[in-house]
């Protein structure tokens, strides 16, 4: 858990009326509190008597099992507007985790990614798979080692193959960052969900890194997708930024081809305007825009939902890499190293190919600006903290 200070400035973009993101604080008095973010502050729903029934729990989990989100949001909105009381500054509060996370699926969804990552480590191969267009490729990770950010980041410990040996258990020398966004479920129960149907069981996004040890999930990946190279922690921005604000900012997709299959099928504009950067060290790595991801997240819950599967309240799934066409849009280190063949030089004058103890990845991102409202997100930061002896 961190206390999260952000600049008035900065708070007042990104943080506008319009936005009012949720949250969970731990106030100064103790309490934990399900709070609405507006500019520098923080308002208390449950003391301006904004549906208590929801907002005096200690998470958003009741708010998001009960559907009334958009309802809650509205009514926060208007208190703001008459008076501004049981507000406290954000440098006040402690951020903690919004909600307890039920099921947590990671997709693939990002063509610019999907390409790189093939040529990296398939240079012989097409880099696409035959599958790749035909749905989003997905896996389920672990929800219990998703974390709020400012939570600091254990190298993790791994097997690592080796040319000349038996792969042997140490820490990762290839910690990675991965740029995402993440979708937060909320509603009763439901299955088959259709691509036009996401805003009736999607509360809202928050940024995720998903933090990967590339040489740990280069051993097991085959033949069932990642595992122990993944699961050791997702972090994830501390403030939901609903659905109702980023509604603005929807845009139609890249176009598919071939075209999906019909489950797949949309005819509501599913991608979203936002602008994302990463910083490492505070020296900027990557500049990019969620709006080029090829697969929606729309067709990411319908194509989870497809075969029966349930949602719950909770439930977590993230985009994947964002990636663009160019070298400063890519979102990770394995495509800005190309595998640690191209080491990465920072304005700082270091150079890196993977994650060293003590750097620190802080990931921001908001649509709008230029005259328009800006709908921010605050940032998901982490810090590599050394692996454990044993």
């Amino acid at each position: 858990m961190t206390r999260h200070a952000v600049a008035t400035s900065d708070a007042a973009a990104d943080f506008p009326i319009e936005n009012l993101p949720f949250g969970v604080v731990r106030l100064p008095d103790g309490d934990r509190r399900v709070v609405v973010r507006i500019e520098d502050r923080v308002l208390d729903l449950a003391a301006a008597g904004i549906a208590p029934e929801l907002t005096a729990a200690t998470s958003l989990d009741p708010l998001l099992a009960s559907g009334r989100g958009s309802e809650v949001r509205e009514r926060a909105g208007e208190v703001l507007l008459r008076r501004t009381n049981h507000l406290v500054p954000v440098d006040e509060v402690e951020v903690r985790l919004p909600f307890s996370v039920g099921d947590f699926v990671d997709f693939y969804s990002s063509l610019h990614h999907a390409t790189n990552v093939g040529r990296i480590l398939r240079p012989a191969s097409e880099p696409l798979l035959p599958n790749w267009r035909q749905l989003p490729v997905g896996y389920h990770s672990r929800a219990g080692t998703v974390v709020v950010s400012g939570t600091p980041v254990r190298r993790p410990l791994g097997l690592i193959g080796s040319p000349d040996g038996p792969a042997e258990l140490a820490p990762t020398r290839a910690l990675d960052f991965e740029l995402e966004v993440g979708f937060v479920v909320a509603g009763p129960p439901t299955t088959t969900v259709a691509p036009d149907d996401a805003a009736r069981h999607v509360f809202g996004a928050v940024l995720v890194n998903d933090w990967s040890a590339r040489d740990i999930q280069a051993l097991e990946y085959q033949p069932l997708g990642p595992f122990l190279g993944k699961s050791f922690a997702t972090t994830i921005s501390p403030w939901v930024v609903t659905l109702d604000a980023l509604r603005p900012y929807l845009v139609p997709p890249p176009v598919q081809e071939p075209p999906p299959a019909p489950h797949l099928r949309a005819t509501q504009p599913w991608g979203i305007d936002l602008d994302l950067t990463v910083t490492l060290n505070e020296c900027a790595v990557t500049t990019t825009n969620f709006a080029g991801m090829y697969w929606t997240f729309a067709q990411q819950l319908a194509h989870l939902t497809s075969n029966g599967a349930t949602t719950r309240a909770g439930d977590l799934f993230a985009s994947g890499t964002v990636s663009g066409p160019t070298r400063s849009e890519w979102g990770s280190l394995i495509e800005l190293s190309w595998g640690g063949a191209e080491p990465l030089a920072l304005p700082d004058g270091t150079v890196r190919t993977y994650l060293e103890d003590g750097d620190t990845v802080t990931m921001r991102g908001s649509c709008g600006g230029h005259g328009r409202p800006r709908i921010g997100f605050g940032e998901v930061r982490g810090t590599i903290l050394p692996a454990e002896e044993r």
